[in-house]
């Protein structure tokens, strides 16, 4: 579970995604917000680099069923009815719980999809049914199209 204090960006020089660690803000000539941030090169170096504020996606600490880490913004495809929908965090409830009953966490948003009454704890997805990431809503827009 120490991978879920990673992050990961597309860099602002070639759009390439890297993984690492935030270093500190800054603001861009353009006045779009960027990150510095400490990532691995090609030889398993930490170099510093410039990442798009607006594709900083921290890990979940989970792995789908091919080994594959899971990241915030990361398409997820339910194996048995074919729907996809992203992974997301901060507060929701679940399809059983109470009105009162609020989660903070990582969590699958089946809001976007016609499935919003599914149970949406990552947990549940990556333990018991397998779930697979099949893509990021960044370089895979299409996917979340109905």
């Amino acid at each position: 579970m120490e991978d879920r204090y990673l992050f990961r960006g597309k860099r602002i020089d070639n759009g390439e995604w890297v993984e690492g660690y935030l270093s500190y803000p800054f603001c861009t000539k353009k006045g779009n917000e960027s990150y510095y941030f400490y990532a691995k090169d090609s030889l398993g170096f930490f170099c510093r680099c410039v990442v798009d504020a607006s594709t900083i996606c921290q890990c979940t600490g989970f792995k789908d069923k091919n080994g594959k880490l899971i990241w915030e913004n990361d398409l997820v495809k339910d194996l048995f009815s074919d729907t996809i929908a992203p992974i997301r965090y901060g507060s929701y409830q679940n399809c059983f719980d109470s009105t009162k009953t609020e989660n903070v966490g990582f969590y699958v948003d089946w809001s976007v999809t016609d499935k919003k009454y599914m149970r949406k704890d990552l947990g549940y997805w990556i333990n018991m049914v397998d779930a697979e990431v099949i893509g990021n809503t960044f370089d895979n827009p299409e996917l979340l199209e109905v």
